[in-house]
């Protein structure tokens, strides 16, 4: 074991109050990371108050239940915070967690900024929610795991590692993804909450084939303008799904999606088959993990920009390597 674990199982015993913070712009896994911690902290101490307050929502995640109502700023301040799946500071969803009395940070990007009191940061695992699966599983003796927190942390799982086809999946992320089987997640349930797409969103993929783009260099990419987003009826994340119907191209290695939004920036998805891209996503105002990052871009030329950086990485990478399909 990991001796941060223990440490960090002793904080969460001792404290009554426990708030729990993720990243903006939330995913299945720092939501699942999230709520599933907080589900196993009130089974195990039911006498202690623990939160969840975010201001944001999302459709496709509404199933694993809402977030908490917003406190005092006192109730901050006598509590031990939990900052999950954020890499750095500035994507903190609630910055209230600077009021907290210590931090903890439980995190499995590439690590930026040390900011917790406590650091516990496994850049090989798959999901946040793998993460807190092992800590669960360290402590299965003391610690309760109901069905509802195991939902919690099956579909962080399920969805950061591509329903377990992307880099980081390891033997123990399967048998961290059986405990919560176990635990009596339906699986049925959870996949047609997750997967089912409306008439809409199926036209709009059509739409992703018409119009994506490929490089000399091998790598793919989608514009989802807002002209688009309005002509289906999108929300952004909703637009975000994108990038996942680029992944299957026979020589591709590299593929982007430029989500248009209101406020006139551009957001990225980068996604890489055996070369890593984190590079270049840090070179564009992001980050994240090897294979998976997100960046910004704030204009058509920076986004052109871009696509070049990432087209001259995958030849090069082409070039130097062998094995890549």
């Amino acid at each position: 074991m990991n001796p941060v674990m223990q440490t960090i199982f002793d904080r969460i015993a001792q404290a009554e109050t426990i708030m729990l913070f993720r990243h903006i712009r939330i995913d299945g896994d720092c939501v699942g990371a999230t709520k599933g911690l907080q589900e196993i902290i009130r089974q195990t101490w039911p006498e202690k108050q623990v939160y969840l307050i975010d201001d944001e929502r999302s459709d496709y995640l509404a199933f694993l239940g809402p977030d908490d109502a917003p406190v005092a700023d006192e109730v901050y301040a006598n509590a031990l915070g939990i900052v999950i799946d954020v890499g750095n500071l500035e994507r903190i969803s609630n910055p209230k967690y600077a009021l907290c009395r210590e931090i903890i940070k439980i995190d499995h990007h590439i690590e930026r900024d040390v900011y917790g009191d406590i650091n516990w940061v496994e850049d090989w695992r798959s999901s946040a929610c793998e993460m807190i699966a092992a800590f669960y599983e360290a402590f299965r003796d003391r610690l309760r795991l109901s069905r509802k927190a195991a939902e919690c942390l099956y579909t962080g799982m399920v969805t950061d590692s591509g329903r377990f086809m992307y880099e980081g999946v390891r033997g123990d992320t399967l048998r961290l993804a059986g405990l919560m089987l176990d635990a009596g997640v339906d699986t049925e349930t959870l996949y047609a909450h997750l997967y089912l797409r409306t008439f809409d969103e199926l036209k709009f993929r059509a739409a992703i084939y018409e119009n994506m783009q490929l490089t000399p260099g091998g790598v793919a990419w989608i514009h989802v303008t807002t002209e688009m987003q309005n002509r289906f009826g999108l929300t952004f994340e909703t637009a975000c799904t994108s990038i996942s119907s680029l992944s299957d191209i026979r020589g591709v290695l590299c593929w982007l999606a430029f989500i248009d939004t209101p406020d006139g920036e551009i957001r990225v998805r980068l996604r890489s088959r055996f070369a890593s891209i984190n590079g270049i996503a840090e070179k564009y105002h992001g980050g994240g993990h090897a294979c998976a990052s997100g960046a910004t871009v704030y204009s058509a030329v920076e986004m052109q920009e871009l696509i070049r950086d990432a087209d001259e990485h995958i030849r090069r990478y082409k070039e130097t390597h062998e094995g890549w399909l």
